[in-house]
């Protein structure tokens, strides 16, 4: 049985496995997909927006209630109603966060495009969800597209497929690129030693556990306010609410402006609904919706350098198992293949997450499939990548704090590098018969 604090099967096979990359092709994987699993059906993508509407809207009405229902059923005990009202309110606290998560999954999705047929009303799905959670949704569309690709493609066995543009790439990626071992002043390779490495990274259990905490409660705002773990052609400080920042061409302007008024117009929403609204009904779900979304941590102790993380998508591109490329290596088809399905949540994860954790790899290879088809189309890529898909049962949490620590950085060399831990060690190395084929 698997532990609740261990590595997945399928963690440990990977880590037993010398890497070479995929061998399968871009056409053998489009060619297993049929073109109706990529094609939207409007009606049911609405039907799961307004089941997100309706769930959210049913709890805002329960947790109204859990003061009358407690005084109710327990009088004048109050010892035992304030544990009963405690109880409720941490459930709907969770329940709410996880219905709010799905609602950011619903926006993100419409940014794709992969809801509707006409992309003002995807805009405007996208726009509304994104700005009742109080994130910008042009702006984050923007810089999300550019982990992705603009381009098409016209397939036998498809319609219009858009592509990555860097997933993976050392150098072009927009999200996730990790640092090196110059952004913390390591010696080289050859010459650092256990202190040089536990100088930069060794710190208390408790410090991480700390760390973790803002990271997963406030991280989403550090990386939206410094641009944190993003391409690293980008001036430090980068923020998504500079409508001037260059993260954005300068017909963007105005949709980043109408990104800051949509989270204007919450705040006063929220002001207006009144202190016990704002603080009870809306705050604590809204960070822990920014526990399943957010990314980026603070400082490490004695440098300013951030890393970073993510419940959702850190976790499906930072991997100690999980391979980046550099531009010698680098091609769409491996640097799609370079994450991680996940089952965070279980089938909790599949209702109110919208499979964005279970089928994210069909989402690299498939950007506009809507995410209703998600598990057919795993189904169908995995037979065709065979042991080069991943997988991992790991327990989220404890995949969460594996990586957080062991994901630190990666050398300044090699076209196919895999993450170092505080010791300085990679999980895994690419295969030496590969290696020769390629030099």
């Amino acid at each position: 049985m698997l532990s609740f604090w261990g590595n997945g099967p399928e963690y440990e096979t990977r880590l037993q496995r010398l890497f070479r990359p995929p061998s399968a092709t871009l056409k053998e994987v489009h060619d297993a997909v049929p073109k109706e699993l990529l094609e939207r059906n409007q009606l049911k993508s609405l039907s799961y927006l307004l089941r997100d509407i309706v769930l959210a809207a049913f709890l805002y009405s329960c947790a109204s209630r859990i003061t009358p229902w407690s005084d109710l059923l327990l009088g004048n005990q109050e010892i035992l109603k304030i544990c009963l009202k405690t109880c409720l309110w941490c459930t709907y606290w969770v329940l709410q966060s996880l219905v709010g998560a799905g609602i950011f999954c619903i926006g993100h999705d419409a940014g794709h495009g992969s809801l509707f047929a006409s992309k003002t009303l995807n805009n405007l799905v996208g726009f509304l969800c994104h700005s009742y959670l109080i994130l910008p949704y042009f702006s984050w569309r923007s810089t999300h597209h550019a982990h992705h690709v603009r381009t098409s493609l016209l397939s036998s066995s498809a319609p219009l497929i858009y592509l990555q543009k860097a997933t993976g790439s050392m150098e072009r990626d927009e999200n996730y690129v990790p640092y090196s071992r110059s952004k913390f002043n390591l010696p080289h390779e050859s010459k650092a030693t256990a202190c040089d490495y536990a100088e930069v990274f060794e710190e208390t259990p408790l410090y991480t556990l700390f760390r973790m905490f803002i990271m997963q409660a406030f991280g989403w705002w550090i990386y939206l306010s410094r641009n944190t773990m993003s391409c690293p052609s980008y001036p430090p400080g980068t923020s998504h609410f500079d409508p001037y920042s260059p993260l954005f061409k300068p017909e963007q302007r105005t949709s980043i402006i109408l990104s800051n008024v949509g989270l204007g117009s919450m705040i006063f929403i929220l002001y207006c609904a009144g202190r016990e609204f704002a603080l009870w009904y809306y705050l604590p779900p809204f960070l822990l919706v920014n526990h399943w979304i957010g990314k980026s941590a603070p400082p490490l102790r004695r440098h300013k350098t951030h890393s970073s993380s993510v419940m959702f998508t850190y976790l499906h591109h930072s991997d100690p198992t999980i391979p980046h490329y550099r531009k010698g290596e680098w091609t769409f088809l491996r640097g799609a293949a370079a994450t991680v399905d996940r089952p965070l949540l279980g089938w909790f994860g599949r209702f109110f997450f919208h499979n964005i954790s279970h089928d994210h790899v069909a989402h690299h290879f498939f950007l506009r499939a809507p995410f209703y088809n998600g598990p057919q189309i795993t189904s169908r890529i995995k037979a065709v990548l065979g042991e080069d898909y991943n997988y991992d049962s790991t327990p989220s949490f404890y995949a969460l704090y594996r990586s957080f620590t062991q994901c630190l950085f990666v050398e300044e060399d090699g076209d196919i590098v895999f993450y170092k831990n505080r010791k300085g060690e990679a999980a895994r190395v690419v295969d030496p018969e590969f290696l020769k084929k390629i030099s």
